[in-house]
């Protein structure tokens, strides 16, 4: 019997957990720094995690990428799933990113990007009637406006590029115009060559139901998405991703990693949002959990640049995932309050609960508090995407934390 691939999965949240239980499969993993819910957590440096300790490295989130983290471990001799401080430039810069779109001839909105007020008040008056304002670096998911008042997009380019919202992230913005229709989000794996889709996803950013208020990192997805099948994964790989994987190569970029492309299905066609350089979260939570292959051999291919003859598939059945958000998310969490009722939750048919936010607290039942704004994903499975919906909703009312938030509409739209 072939011996088992070790694999290491760097990052603490929903995304890792749930890279970490379909790794899980068919390898042994760790993860670090991860959080008490997720097992297999070893606090360790991810810069000590060479060939001698690990097969393979994958990096979940963004900002150890957009630091160099793969680039040193590579120096290394390690295989990592994850692109260099360069590659990492399509999330760490959406003013770049941009400039890679339109040179590569992919479709998105019309933008410009500014470092000061005035002239980005001025762009503003040649827009519609819908307007986007986001942060040029990371800003966790939360540098975004989207507003149909022209006088909140001007008070967000004022405090965006004083500083005073996001720091040194801000002090670049990218305007785009809005533009409608609903948004999709498709992922896809490189070797720095080529490209093999990962599947597809709907998520839910604001916080609250019938997308109100807000936007959060995420509060619930599902997969699949009526009405966007292989057929049209299959043209946004022609026309965007790889294109994308090609610009990048131009550019003497090698990237091996996730390209989670977010698109607008407008009128016109499908339009690039934007892309991040990892996998989504909670988007990881349904879409990886129907993945049928093996994983980890898929991601040591990508790795190795080696995804020649590569392909993918995915089970016939749906995922819902519903964030259980704590009070105060996404301005002010508040943390270090206790959780109950997980054992409860994942005890119901075709459910798992991926942990985010919590810490251990051995004075409290169950032994979890929050520590974060996003505490729980919790996923249902089943044939359709009504049954992963009960299922997921159903989980959902086992938990129980002092003013969770939870939206009762994900998947909605799927129905």
């Amino acid at each position: 019997m072939a011996e088992r691939m070790r694999v290491a999965v760097v990052g603490s949240g929903g995304r890792e957990h749930a890279l970490a239980t379909v790794l899980g499969r068919t390898a042994d993993v760790l993860v670090t720094p991860g959080n008490p819910g997720i097992p297999g957590s070893v606090v360790t440096d991810p810069e000590s995690l060479g060939p001698d300790v690990v097969d393979l490295v994958v990096v979940g989130p963004e900002a150890p990428l957009v630091d160099g983290l793969a680039d040193r471990l590579r120096a290394g001799g390690q295989r990592v799933v994850g692109p260099g401080a360069d590659g990492a430039r399509l999330e760490g810069s959406k003013a770049w990113m941009k400039e890679l779109f339109v040179d590569a001839g992919i479709p998105t909105a019309r933008h410009q990007a500014f470092t000061d007020v005035e002239p980005a008040l001025g762009f503003l008056d040649t827009l519609g009637d819908l307007f986007v304002i986001k942060t040029d670096g990371l800003a966790a998911g939360k540098g975004v406006v989207v507003t149909e008042s022209r006088r909140e997009a001007a008070d967000t380019i004022r405090e965006y590029l004083s500083g005073a919202a996001f720091g040194d992230a801000g002090r670049r913005i990218v305007i785009e115009e809005g533009l409608t229709g609903p948004e999709l989000s498709v992922f896809a794996l490189s070797d720095g060559r080529r490209a093999v889709p990962m599947g597809a996803a709907r998520d839910h950013k604001r916080i609250g139901d019938g997308d109100t208020g807000p936007n959060t990192g995420g509060m619930g997805a599902f997969s699949p998405v009526p009405g966007c099948g292989d057929d049209l994964v299959e043209a946004i790989m022609d026309t965007a991703i790889e294109p994308t994987v090609a610009a990048l190569a131009a550019r003497g970029i090698d990237y091996r990693g996730f390209l989670f492309c977010g698109l607008m299905l407008t009128p016109e066609g499908p339009k690039v949002l934007e892309y991040n350089v990892r996998f989504g979260d909670p988007e990881a939570q349904v879409v990886l959990p129907r993945f049928t292959g093996d994983l980890a051999a898929l991601l040591a291919a990508a790795a190795d640049g080696n995804l020649g003859g590569a392909t993918t598939s995915f089970d016939d059945g749906a995922a819902v995932t519903v964030v259980c958000a704590a009070p105060g998310y996404p301005t002010a969490p508040v943390l270090g309050t206790p959780i109950t009722g997980l054992a409860d939750a994942a005890a119901v048919d075709g459910v798992q609960v991926f942990c985010a936010g919590v810490a251990a607290d051995p004075d409290v039942p169950g032994g979890l508090v929050t520590a974060g704004g996003r505490v729980l994903a919790v996923t249902g499975q089943g044939p359709d995407v009504a049954t992963a919906r009960r299922r997921a909703y159903e989980a959902v009312g086992h938990v129980v934390f002092d003013g969770m938030q939870v939206r009762t509409d994900i998947a909605l739209s799927g129905l």
